[in-house]
């Protein structure tokens, strides 16, 4: 099971609050994450939410996929989009070399610990040869739930590294950076970028 049932029962609850909050795109990674691809590049987003990354990025002209994990938030996201959102759980991505990026921003954070390098494994296999993964987590050094009850695998960017040095990967960045979040608390971030071997 990659999710854990009381992260999704807020999210199916909060949906139209959580999509509604005037959440800007996260321009700078976005712009770092679209210029290693070619133009109109197929790209999945995993957790899309309220759909903000997947509009920026179909306003370049890429190819965008938007998905999340609870169908409320991604109704919510069609509203927005005017396209379809699917709802898709981490453990349900079962594509093949189907895309040049995966975009996953403040989801995969979400994923018990034990489960993380089956899921990193699914999205290694969902890349195609080159092709760009980028997530973020927020860090800790073990893993625990916030004041809304979500499960939250809080890495160290050590784990992290062990964790995506379990598959062939030609990079792997890791950036950390402050910023808050859903709680409006401060928040140390990592944001990881890695390139899928040719």
């Amino acid at each position: 099971m990659s999710h854990d049932p009381n992260t999704l029962r807020f999210y199916e609850m909060e949906a139209a609050k959580y999509t509604s909050r005037g959440v800007e795109p996260s321009r700078a990674w976005i712009e770092l994450f679209l210029s290693q691809l070619q133009p109109h590049a197929p790209i999945l987003e995993l957790g899309c939410g309220g759909g903000q990354d997947s509009e920026f990025m179909l306003a370049k002209g890429f190819d965008v996929r938007p998905t999340d994990g609870t169908p409320e938030i991604a109704s919510e996201a069609e509203k927005r989009l005017g396209i379809p959102v699917a709802t898709l759980l981490f453990g349900d991505l079962d594509a093949q070399g189907a895309y040049d990026g995966i975009w996953a921003n403040a989801c995969l954070l979400h994923i018990p610990r034990a489960e993380l390098p089956d899921i990193f494994a699914r999205i290694h296999a969902a890349l195609k040869a080159g092709g760009i993964f980028y997530a973020s987590f927020k860090a800790g050094e073990t893993e625990g739930r916030d004041e809304f009850d979500r499960y939250y695998n809080y890495p160290s960017e050590s784990w992290l590294r062990d964790i995506y040095a379990k598959l062939d990967w030609s990079a792997i960045s890791i950036e950390a950076q402050s910023g808050s979040g859903y709680d409006n608390k401060p928040t140390e971030w990592l944001h990881v970028l890695a390139t899928k071997r040719s």
